[in-house]
């Protein structure tokens, strides 16, 4: 699946979980709403929803939440 509208994310670890992603990116204002977002089904990682927060993401990964499009790249 490929995103054209996807915005690039450097990150400088191997990983970050998903809950730092959503805050990293501004998906969401803090823990609680991407707790909230994550319950609700509304956060997709590589085109599946997801449902656990601490979810290991890596260069490479696309998350989706709410019709904004975050791809990770290694920074």
């Amino acid at each position: 699946m490929t995103d054209d509208s996807s915005t690039e994310l450097p990150i400088r670890d191997d990983m970050i979980r998903l809950g730092q992603l959503l805050k990293l990116a501004s998906l969401a204002e803090d823990g609680v709403e991407a707790k909230t977002l994550i319950d609700n089904g509304l956060v997709h990682v590589n085109g599946e929803i997801e449902e656990r927060r601490g979810r290991q993401l890596h260069p490479g990964d696309t998350i989706s939440v709410n019709g904004e499009t975050v791809r990770l790249t290694r920074g």
